[in-house]
């Protein structure tokens, strides 16, 4: 055909719509995403870019088009930062402003996300609000009964799931998870957590009033109806690229055929969805950009008694749509089955808003070619499916198995569609009966709901027949089974073990002996890395298992002729299996969280201080109107930059260079140690534990170190340009790095901890108390790995220079005051001439402390010496390498210990790894050992190194120290437990402090007696949490259930914690609005809110008439390092209460000023409005100003908090998953000054350690370098990995004068208690090799004691529950028959 002639016909503009503004482009790069273009070309800044990869749901907007065909609109959510701009044409956008925002009204959605305190940094929000306005949207197209007044159609499972791949680093979820339940016509209103709307007890009919009202008739969005009238064929040509939507097979091949004669070779992507990016990064551009989706044959459903095809550019989300809908047809049960299986599956593939656009062909093509490790490729290999390829001018249908074995698939084949053959049953020769076939998906994976890929997954189809002459035994005709998911090789079938069960009467000794040929053969699971190797194979094992063992457990299923295909994994209660396929069958939409309770009292004493207010800026937040740093609109002529950075541990840089093959003539220089201006200094990070290099000078020390900053026109570029970077190395004249705290001892390689930072003597006699011990445990070993901050927003920075020499930076920083002066001393002038702005930041945890200077100084330097503004957004690949992270150490200890379980003495070797440079490693020290005196040790000893290591330096990062001392703590109480053969309960009840043995271990910081609360919170809990009955219950069920095991733990915490000196500014304007300032920066932990409730409490003493609460008159603004001075860092959970008594001194002042005027106005005129009151001061020239500096005093300046958890978990013996079961916390708050804010800081704060404890692994090459490096392999804790029941009581202790209004923080503290899952988990496995021991008839004790990894990973703790446990089960079942 002719080529030229159909792109005439084409359209050669680009047109679209977002939020109702119309765009028409018509020279576009194709490369450009939407994201791209939302964020730099027009004025909607609510999709964030959080990781680039879409794994994390920052960026998700609702996409519209219309089908003229069907002449409806269909409305999906889709991940931004994959979807191609060129790909949206004639679609309406509708981004988070676009729902609701502050100038036409906010949506009940950001009103209820804002109400429901489920806003706390805000960075995740938008995302988080347009995933459930998507899922609401589309309710109201089903054919659901009306819903009742106020609600949509959605259920609250619907609801939870809306968010399931939205991540969230701050809230822990359960807030969230409770604002889109408020929209499910079946929720129960009690089930709702703590909100703004309505108090606990008010009738239900309250509640609804008080509820922002949702009209689910009303729609929010419109659909441009010019957009039905757009050719829907697009054709955009440039001089470098191109961009082809063919409508035809014959313009396709046209297409094809000219790239395959093209001599130059150009290159080509064939596009559907580019959802594929996510994963295989295009690290070079492409000349020829072809979209399938505008030919018929790619989108085409074809269902006929043969079976099901589906085109290939159909999405994944539109396939379980049409495999679901097979239920009314006329397909026989059996293969609905099936298809019903395939579709359940697939909804466990990626998250809502990348099976919305990724397309089934896609997904295969990724998996041949690339062998990206499918689920989908596995299940459909087992139900014999077939592709349609065409090649050119030839088209042939395939068996999947010979697609995926054949070589990559070149440019010139193009993969049409899909088919799921209509199973045809064998006649059975061994039976008269009628045979079945039996058909079941499995996947273990990190999240339970998807958003991960799995660790291995696997299908069975299997055609069976009851045998008439045994009793109920099972025949298998034939059968395939699939596994996949490797990584390294696509799925495959075992074929040996198909043919061996072909033909076999099923039984236990049938299924030992297929179990062992599987494993014996190694030809199914990859042959490196043995530990990954042998937990795969185990999984395999164990899904083999689940299938088989089922039909031999239950033959009932076949016979009567009810089959729901639902495995259960045996129980000992045959009934168990039963019951559990009724309840799945007729419970098709699970929840995933139960109802938590929030117990809290509300202080009415210093009012407003003391009431849940929401957070200042929630709803703002949920409609992406708050500003980040990225948010703020690029100066004209403005640069973007990022980092090269080694790759190397050691070695000396010879030579930088970009790659040739690259046309990168929009990359305007490089910057290195070199460009530091003449009396600057080369300063990444000063402060005053010591200081690091901007850049490597000569020799890059470690992985990740910073070796040049490259500029360009943009960000893109920029990334495209350090990634083609070639170093040159050299490690010659070198020594080996020292990349473990080993060499780091035997090389005395080490950082020294000054004086007033040690953590003190040691505690008693060590020697005395080990002589007193009637046991002892000598040398044993504890290892801690680190974990990365995964803040949503990455390191970030804005840099403008100015007249005279100086310089305004926007920072996203915990630490603007060590900003600017690093960015002084690295520029060389003077700190006066520089300014340094942050409003809020995007989650911080310590990552945003001290390693956020260099971004910030980088992007100075830059701006400094070209004289143009220079940005920078750290891609998240680059941040997560160049983190370092929570601090990794090696533990080495000897306790002694009575009979009874008590302590008596208690010696510690740690060795830390600090990283190359001190960063706050100082700290550390003295955090470890405050944590760990949680306990009466009788006498304590430690020696803790700082080893310097070449990793990159660690940071704090939430709980630095803390947390690792409190677990070790923990770890040690366990062993003593284990070796005494004791509840480990009771060892930690009997080593609780007594207010006696608490002076001696905490001797500066102990205070009066009733300020003691653990012995009440420990004993409260034991009776909120129904501790004792629940340990008789997890008893009772791990004696009943063979493949699932209970745990339950309780755990206490004590956290050290220290104020800091804070400064404070309050302005008073005319109008009688406030503005206050203060050093604390907004990360999200309620900063400005608490410091807004201090200040119209201490300005309504004045008790003006008729105003009411100040609270609404006050705002809190930016910090400005040159407005407010001395701004120190905001860490360690005790800025908000520090800058709220710097405020509070402020307002003092003015109330102070203020007194005078009102008691006047008051005696003339009887009555005074506040109002009338500052213009009255104003006319008299008082100063409304005022400032303050809060230093605390030695009495204050330290405390202790306290708290304690109970976490009870279930575990699978055949996978290693983990399930979190419940979760009850008590802590003590103090009196709260906003119980709100400090709920969620729990909340959140536990998640995050949970994340630390059981999921996120952060490992390294043998170099150091980051392999966990996005969201494909670092998975932080998800709706669906937290605790399905989540309660939490704040303590409201004793007043206590000399804290602020007697509050105590809540940022850090609790983290501290996720150990409690670990502790259960632990508890747990535990019982599984117990049973595993009884079933080889060995002794109970002899495996006793073990160490469970942090994080216990799924392959962890399925290692430690017995990777052949399915083999001794079986032989252990035909040996005692």
């Amino acid at each position: 055909m002719d080529l030229k002639k159909s792109e005439n016909n084409h359209s050669s503009v680009l047109i679209f719509c977002v939020n109702g503004d119309k765009f028409e482009l018509s020279k576009v790069d194709p490369s450009t995403t939407l994201l791209e273009f939302l964020r730099t070309q027009t004025r909607f800044k609510s999709v964030k870019l959080g990781c680039g990869e879409g794994g994390c749901g920052a960026c998700v907007v609702l996409i519209s088009k219309y089908d003229p065909l069907l002449d409806i609109v269909e409305d999906f959510t889709a991940s931004s930062c994959l979807t191609l701009l060129c790909s949206i044409h004639g679609c309406s956008i509708t981004t988070s402003e676009g729902i609701g925002n502050s100038k036409h009204g906010f949506h009940p959605i950001h009103e209820r996300f804002a109400g429901f305190h489920a806003s706390q940094c805000g960075f995740c929000t938008p995302g988080m609000c347009v995933s459930l306005f998507g899922t609401l949207v589309n309710a109201e197209k089903n054919n659901f009964p009306e819903p009742p007044s106020g609600f949509s159609k959605i259920t609250v499972s619907e609801s939870e799931k809306a968010i399931a791949g939205n991540l969230c680093r701050c809230t822990g979820y359960r807030p969230i998870a409770d604002a889109c339940k408020s929209f499910a016509a079946d929720v129960d209103m009690e089930d709702l957590g703590l909100n703004s709307f309505w108090k606990k007890g008010d009738s239900k009919d309250l509640k609804l009033s008080t509820l922002p009202r949702y009209n689910h008739h009303h729609k929010n969005i419109k659909f441009p109806m010019f957009l039905k009238d757009i050719k829907h064929d697009l054709f955009l040509d440039s001089e470098k690229h191109s961009w082809h939507k063919p409508t035809s097979l014959n313009e396709l091949q046209s297409l094809l055929d000219l790239n395959h004669d093209n001599a130059n070779g150009s290159r080509m992507k064939l596009v559907v969805s580019n959802t594929g990016m996510g994963y295989y990064k295009d690290r070079e551009g492409y000349d020829k950009y072809i979209d399938l989706k505008g030919i018929s044959e790619f989108s085409k459903i074809r269902k006929d008694q043969s079976g099901i095809e589906i085109g290939a550019a159909v999405s994944i989300s539109k396939a379980i749509e049409i495999l679901k809908e097979q239920s009314n047809s006329n397909f026989m049960s059996d293969f609905v089955m099936i298809l019903e299986k395939i579709s359940d599956h697939m909804n466990k593939v990626a998250s809502g808003f990348i099976r919305n656009t990724a397309s089934v062909g896609g997904n295969l093509v990724m998996a041949q070619k690339n062998r990206f490790p499918s689920d989908i490729a596995t299940v459909l290999l087992a139900v014999d499916s077939m592709v349609h390829i065409m090649t050119g001018a030839k088209f042939e249908w395939l068996a999947l198995e010979d697609f995926l074995d054949r070589p990559p698939l070149g440019l010139e084949s193009v993969l049409l569609s899909i088919k799921i053959p209509n199973m045809k049953l064998k006649k059975s020769e061994s039976s008269e009966t009628k045979s079945r076939f039996v058909f079941e998906t499995y996947r273990a994976s990190s999240r339970p709901l998807g958003n991960a890929l799995s660790y291995l997954n696997a299908a069975f189809l299997v055609q069976v027949s009851p045998c008439k002459d045994t009793d109920g035994t099972i025949m298998i005709e034939t059968c395939r089974l699939s596994f996949g998911g490797f990584g390294d090789k696509h799925a495959v079938r075992a074929k040996h073990v198909e043919e061996f069960l072909a033909g076999k009467l099923l039984n236990v000794g049938i299924l030992y002996n297929a179990v062992n040929l599987f494993t014996s053969t190694g030809t199914i699971i990859p042959q490196d890395e043995t530990s990954k190797k042998a937990y795969l194979s185990s999984l395999a094992v164990g899904f083999l298992f689940q299938f088989f063992n089922s039909l031999i457990d239950s033959p009932a299923r076949i016979t009567n002729g009810y089959l729901n295909g639902y495995t259960h994994p045996p129980s000992v209660e045959a009934s168990n299996i039963k019951e559990n396929q009724k309840q799945v069958h007729h419970s098709k939409f699970p929840t995933l969280l139960s109802s938590g309770k929030q117990i809290l009292q509300a202080g009415s004493e210093y009012c407003p201080i003391g009431k849940p207010v929401v957070k200042s800026g929630a709803a703002l937040q949920a409609s992406g109107e708050a500003v980040f740093v990225d948010d703020i609109p690029s100066p004209t002529n403005c640069l973007h930059g990022t980092y090269i950075y080694s790759e190397k541990p050691l070695a000396r840089i010879k030579s930088i260079k970009l790659g040739s093959e690259l046309q990168l003539d929009g990359v305007r220089d490089i910057l290195s140690c070199k460009d530091i201006p003449n009396g600057g200094k080369n300063l990444g990070a000063n402060s005053i534990f010591g200081s690091e290099p901007l850049f490597a000078e000569e020799i890059a020390r470690c992985v990740g170190e910073r070796l040049a900053f490259v500029v360009a026109d943009t960000q893109k570029l920029a990334d495209i340009a350090a990634n083609s970077a070639v170093v040159d190395y050299s490690i010659e004249n070198l020594e080996l790095p020292i990349l473990r705290v080993e060499d780091a001892v035997e090389r005395s390689s080490f950082f020294e901890v000054p004086p007033f930072l040690r953590p003190g003597n040691q505690i008693g006699d060590v020697s005395k108390g080990m002589a007193e011990a009637d046991h002892k445990v000598l040398s044993a070993e504890i290892k801690l790995g680190s974990q990365y901050y995964f803040y949503m927003e990455t390191q970030t920075a804005l840099a403008v220079p100015d007249e005279d020499n100086c310089i305004t930076v926007y920072s996203s920083s915990q630490s603007p005051e060590l900003v600017h002066s690093t960015i002084a001393r690295c520029l060389g002038i003077p700190e006066n001439n520089v300014r340094v702005i942050t409003r809020r930041v995007g989650g911080g945890f310590g990552g945003k402390g001290l390693k956020s200077i260099a971004a910030a100084a980088s992007c100075a330097l830059a701006a400094h010496k070209l004289q143009r503004p220079v940005r920078m957004y750290l891609n998240r690949k680059t941040d997560m390498i160049m983190a370092g992270g929570r601090h990794p150490m090696k533990i080495t200890y000897n306790v002694g210990f009575k009979n009874n379980g008590k302590i008596t003495a208690l010696e510690l070797k740690i060795l830390v790894n600090s990283g190359i440079y001190p960063d706050v490693s100082v700290i550390m020290p003295r955090n470890i050992v405050g944590a760990l005196k949680k306990y009466d040790w009788g006498a304590l000893s430690f020696d803790i190194k700082l080893c310097r290591t070449n990793h990159p330096s660690r940071s704090a990062m939430r709980a630095p120290g803390d947390v690792q001392g409190s677990f070790i703590a923990e770890g040690i109480i366990e062993n003593v437990a284990d070796t005494l053969s004791m509840e480990v309960d009771s060892v930690r009840s009997i080593n609780l402090h007594t207010y006696t043995s608490l002076k001696a271990f905490y001797e500066d910081c102990y205070g009066e007696p009733l300020e003691y609360t653990m012995p009440l919170i420990w004993n409260k809990l034991a009776v909120s949490a129904n501790y004792e009955h629940r340990v008789d219950k997890v008893k009772e069920f791990n004696r009943i259930n063979t493949w699932k095991k209970r745990g339950i733990s309780r755990v206490p915490a004590l956290y050290e914690l220290n104020l800091r000196p804070t400064p404070g500014k309050v302005g008073i304007l005319s109008d009688g609005s406030v503005v206050v300032e203060v050093g604390g920066i907004e990360l999200g932990q309620g900063l400005w809110t608490k410091v807004k409730q201090m200040a119209a409490f201490v300005l309504g003493s004045i008790q003006c008439d008729g105003n009411g609460s100040l609270l609404d008159k006050v705002r809190v603004v930016q910090s400005d390092s040159l407005s407010l001075i001395q701004g120190g860092l905001t860490a360690g959970s005790t800025t908000s209460e520090s800058s709220c008594e710097a405020v509070r001194l402020s307002c003092n002042v003015l109330v102070e000023r203020l007194m005078p005027i009102k008691k006047k106005l008051q005696e003339e005129n009887g009555s005074i409005k506040w109002e009338t009151l500052i213009l009255q001061a104003y006319m008299q020239a008082v100063n409304l100003s005022a400032s303050s500096f809060f230093v605390p005093s030695y009495n204050s300046m330290k405390y202790i908090n306290y708290g304690a958890a109970v976490s009870e978990v279930e575990i699978d013996l055949l996978t290693g998953e983990t399930r979190f079961l419940q979760t009850d916390i008590i802590y003590d708050c103090g009196q709260s000054l906003n119980p709100a804010v400090d709920l969620g800081q729990i909340e959140g704060s536990f998640i995050q350690g949970l994340g630390f404890f059981m999921l996120e692994e952060y490992e390294t090459n043998l170099d150091g370098l980051v392999l966990a490096d996005g969201t494909w392999n670092y998975k932080i804790p998800t709706i669906d990995t937290i605790p399905q029941q989540f309660n939490v009581e704040i303590l409201n202790s004793e007043h206590h004068q000399h804290r602020v209004l007697s509050s105590k923080a809540s940022g850090e503290p609790p983290l501290l208690l996720a150990a409690s899952v670990h502790c259960a988990t632990r508890s747990a496995i535990k019982e599984a090799r117990k049973q595993l021991l009884s079933w080889s008839n060995l002794d109970d004790g002899s495996d006793s004691t073990f160490q469970l990894g942090v994080p216990a990973t799924m392959p962890v703790v399925k290692e430690l529950s017995g990777l052949d446990i399915v083999q001794r089960y079986l032989k252990w079942k035909m040996d005692n028959k």
